[in-house]
């Protein structure tokens, strides 16, 4: 059931900036959800706007490319009645030498109310926090964390589900060098969900944030049973050489609907996106909306982070 979204008790977040999962706590996690879910009953009924954020400053750093995630940010705030400036990273003075740590010094005189940042480097989220005056929200930074698309994929599992402890969550594919698995790992337990993951050896990290989380180098006994499943793209970019060829890589961990019968019939399908047609997922399973939900991911993830916005940045 929907709550007030006035009457949600915001206190019991203590942290200034989104950096990671890794700094929330469950109750800082829950009340995420809670505002994000109230929001998304909100937009569902309408052309939902509030001045929540009128007269804040929204700053966009993107150092990498983007479609999701910049764009569910800009409509997220300007939803709450916030200004959104993009900063562009090709026609900035970092190409005339200015040092990173002078440009974001630069930005923060121009005091903005909150930064959201995507970085390619490792923890360049962090070191804005320690450098500027408002909040910073991690946008994603290299295969570090993505904060915000964790929250959504944890929402969308709740919106259907009815909630999230308990479930059993499959991550299927490049845990290895994904921003999205790291984080997803970290929450999902969190908050009480079985988590396993299923990749060959060359795509597991040596170290997972949890002794929990099971890893599977089959596919067909790592869904069995599982509620949800989740598949996540060869993260090419951030390998140093090719690790996979995109052929033999559907053959054994490509999801098709034949093998998502090992799952439970309720099963469903989440990707962070952009996925992979006939690599990741097939192509008739992608088609399928009933069991993959991933325009329902990208449609929470505007209400996910209203809810971050409005924690971080409304009363700041």
């Amino acid at each position: 059931m929907a709550q007030n979204i006035e009457k949600i008790d915001r206190s019991t977040f203590q942290n200034k900036h989104l950096i990671g999962i890794e700094a929330l706590n469950k109750d800082e996690i829950t009340l995420i959800l809670d505002l994000a879910n109230t929001y998304a009953d909100a937009l569902d009924k309408g052309n939902f706007q509030s001045d929540v954020l009128k007269s804040k400053i929204i700053l966009m750093l993107f150092f990498e490319d983007s479609t999701r995630t910049r764009t569910s940010f800009e409509i997220a705030a300007k939803r709450l009645g916030a200004d959104v400036v993009h900063w562009d990273v090709k026609t900035s003075s970092l190409n005339k030498g200015e040092s990173f740590h002078d440009t974001i010094t630069t930005l923060n005189a121009m005091c903005p109310d909150a930064i959201i940042v995507r970085h390619s480097e490792y923890g360049a989220p962090k070191t804005i926090s320690t450098l500027v005056d408002c909040p910073v929200i991690n946008a994603g930074d290299s295969w570090n964390e993505h904060p915000t698309q964790a929250l959504l994929d944890a929402l969308a599992m709740r919106r259907h589900f009815g909630q999230i402890e308990g479930l059993t969550v499959s991550i299927i594919g490049d845990i290895a060098h994904s921003r999205v698995a790291s984080s997803n790992m970290k929450l999902l337990t969190k908050m009480g969900v079985n988590v396993r993951i299923i990749a060959p050896p060359i795509l597991i990290p040596e170290k997972l944030p949890s002794d929990k989380i099971e890893k599977f180098k089959s596919l067909e006994d790592g869904i069995k049973n599982a509620d949800v499943v989740m598949t996540i793209r060869p993260q090419k970019e951030r390998m140093k050489s090719v690790l996979i060829e995109d052929e033999s890589y559907f053959k054994d961990y490509g999801l098709t609907k034949d093998k998502l019968k090992l799952a439970k019939d309720t099963a469903i399908v989440l990707d962070p996106g952009p996925f992979l047609r006939n690599v990741q997922i097939s192509n008739d399973l992608a088609d399928d909306t009933e069991q993959f939900l991933y325009l329902k991911q990208v449609t929470g993830g505007i209400a996910t982070r209203m809810a971050v916005m409005d924690i971080l940045v409304r009363d700041k």
